[in-house]
């Protein structure tokens, strides 16, 4: 009997928690005003082996206004598979902020200026993010 008593306090206890997390769950994002929409911006990653390569793509894709701006991140170690070996190399990467749009367009123009013979070239859509960046992203890539 006291077993008994025991599973339907703990089943009662566990109720009660679901509850409160429904509540907290649903009454929260009511209040929440919508978040801007972002599936419409990317941040692409490419690798490149030096700091000239990653300038010199940097700037084209900038001035192309295929993004509004690419960091360049440095030091970073990459091991891949490459014609049946595991290599290890030194590169570094650019993380490129742009419109989903525009992604084949900067795919092409990073394939057709890259020194790799298989460029990674990367997309990964940006959830959220600051609007006055955003619209600034946009403002920068559009053409006129």
């Amino acid at each position: 009997m006291l077993i008994k008593i025991l599973q339907v306090v703990i089943v009662l206890g566990v109720l009660q928690y679901l509850v409160g997390y429904l509540q907290l769950v649903v009454f929260s994002t009511a209040r929440r005003p919508p978040a801007k929409p972002t599936m419409s911006f990317r941040a692409v990653f490419v690798t490149v082996p030096t700091i000239e390569v990653a300038k010199s793509l940097a700037s084209g894709i900038v001035s192309k206004k295929l993004a509004a701006c690419v960091n360049i991140i440095p030091q970073v170690t990459s091991v891949y598979e490459w014609e049946g070996k595991i290599n290890e190399d030194s590169e570094l990467i650019l993380m490129i902020k742009t419109q989903a749009h525009l992604f084949e367009e900067l795919s092409n123009y990073v394939k057709a200026n890259h020194p790799y013979d298989v460029p990674e070239v990367i997309a990964l859509p940006i959830e959220q993010g600051s609007s006055s960046y955003l619209d600034w992203i946009k403002k920068v890539t559009t053409r006129h």
